[in-house]
């Protein structure tokens, strides 16, 4: 029965406040356009199920959202078989308090359970070390606060309390967090630095992927980059902030520049884009490579708990570091980039 009263946890799993861009969207297509984790008949489902409230109250899926609703979601709990089980896996912590971890993610390694990753996730890894972590959020996601895509390595942040969770999710909400990263990229760059700014959002055909909005129910998305270094005009370092934190925010805003992220298949990277390089030297380089060139490289953030500010770098991982090398020479060592 639709809006049916069940018993749900006393704290919500998700919490969202429609903004004014997106009013009057169905309430299912507008959770799904702000999850990117769940479908829009998956939020039917939990709708018709009464685990979403609209303004404390339940609402059908075809409800035109408001701006300013306050929407509550309460994901149902995993089965206890399905609950992310400790794994003993290689972490590198860049930083470890009573309150926070800080952790380098290697290339390759997802973040949290999902389908088709049952098992050797970031979370299977932090819980074997840290049992104890954050459980505010979603129940396979224990300490989770923002995420990296699992061919993007780099720091983040993960909360060992429930005070220190709900403290950086605000931070990351009212963009406190300094995220700044490492991209190589095709092609040369006319100018040394610059912006980007539009809406993103679901791509109208391939909704796996993300696209910028010309127009409608997008999201905003804010880009800056800086020109690190460059070979032979068709390959570039850059050094790239972000304001905001859409989905694949970097890879589509770099795609819609032309100029994609070197070894990023889903948008324009791919070996296609190695092949046509006009250098051999170079295009042997980029041929091997079988990953998006995409780095977290430093996290800035006051701390939840003591307000005191840190500011973290991660390593680059061997395989980026590899490249970088083969291209520069190996002078200077990449791993001597300095913020500015």
């Amino acid at each position: 029965m639709f809006g049916q009263r069940m018993e749900l946890r006393s704290e919500p799993d998700w919490v969202v406040r429609v903004p004014s861009g997106q009013a009057g969207q169905r309430l299912d297509q507008f959770l799904a356009s702000r999850s990117p984790d769940h479908s829009r008949s998956r939020f039917k489902t939990l709708i018709l199920e009464g685990r979403v409230r609209v303004a404390g109250g339940p609402a059908k899926p075809r409800y035109g959202v408001k701006e300013g609703d306050l929407i509550e979601v309460w994901f149902p709990e995993p089965e206890p078989d399905n609950r992310p089980v400790p794994e003993s896996l290689p972490l590198q912590i860049l930083h470890e308090d009573a309150h926070i971890l800080v952790v380098n993610k290697a290339p390759g390694m997802v973040v949290h359970p999902g389908a088709g990753h049952r098992e050797g996730t970031l979370v299977h890894g932090l819980l074997a070390h840290c049992p104890e972590l954050a459980q505010q959020g979603s129940p396979l996601r224990p300490g989770i606060v923002h995420r990296l895509d699992q061919y993007t390595s780099g720091a983040l942040v993960i909360a060992k309390t429930n005070a220190s969770y709900l403290q950086l999710v605000r931070h990351f909400k009212e963009h406190q967090v300094e995220k700044e990263y490492l991209a190589l990229t095709y092609g040369r760059f006319r100018e040394g630095s610059g912006e980007i700014r539009t809406l993103v959002g679901r791509h109208p055909r391939d909704r796996k992927r993300m696209a910028v909005i010309e127009r409608g129910r997008g999201r905003d998305a804010v880009t800056r980059w800086t020109v690190e270094r460059s070979w032979q005009d068709e390959l570039t370092l850059l050094r790239v902030v972000i304001q905001t934190g859409r989905t694949h925010q970097i890879r589509v805003h770099l795609s819609h520049l032309q100029h994609p992220v070197v070894g990023d298949a889903v948008y324009g990277g791919g070996k296609r884009r190695a092949r046509a390089v006009q250098s051999q030297t170079l295009r042997e380089v980029v041929l091997k490579i079988q990953r998006q060139m995409l780095h977290a490289w430093r996290l800035a953030f006051t701390h939840p708990v003591t307000r005191i500010p840190l500011a973290f770098t991660a390593p680059l991982p061997p395989d980026f570091a590899d490249v970088l090398a083969q291209l520069d020479g190996l002078e200077p060592p990449p791993d001597e980039i300095r913020p500015r």
